[in-house]
């Protein structure tokens, strides 16, 4: 069975940083052509994108966290790491990585409908 376990996290200061890691296992990932992706929920909102990063290590951000994040992945263990940056208040939310098998291998949807596979969800909290 294919799964994301997340980890990281937490409560930090305005300007903080904080590591989000999310570990697929499974047979489907032994194909390595998926796109993993981060999206982060407000309660009672719907889920947002935020970076995602396709099987060949290309990065999209959302204007929201370009310059001040980092998305990166080992290939070899298939884990992914979000580097948050700067925080803000407005970054709190519930993060999930999520991975889609479609599309080539290639980010190319921003729509949590297309996503295959989803983390549990982590805590950021960002007070100022």
């Amino acid at each position: 069975h294919a799964q994301l376990r997340q980890s990281g996290g937490g409560s930090v200061e305005t300007g903080g940083s904080l590591l989000l890691s999310c570990a697929a296992s499974g047979d489907d990932y032994r194909k390595r052509y998926y796109c993993m992706a981060w999206f982060r929920q407000v309660s009672g909102q719907p889920r947002e994108w935020v970076a995602g990063i396709d099987f060949d290590g290309r990065v999209k951000y959302a204007d929201s966290v370009q310059g001040r994040w980092s998305l990166s992945k080992d290939s070899v263990k298939n884990i992914v790491y979000l580097q948050e940056n700067a925080l803000k208040p407005e970054d709190t939310a519930v993060y999930y990585c999520a991975a889609t098998f479609g599309f080539g291998g290639r980010c190319r949807t921003l729509l949590p409908d297309e996503y295959d596979y989803w983390g549990q969800g982590t805590q950021v909290t960002v007070s100022s």
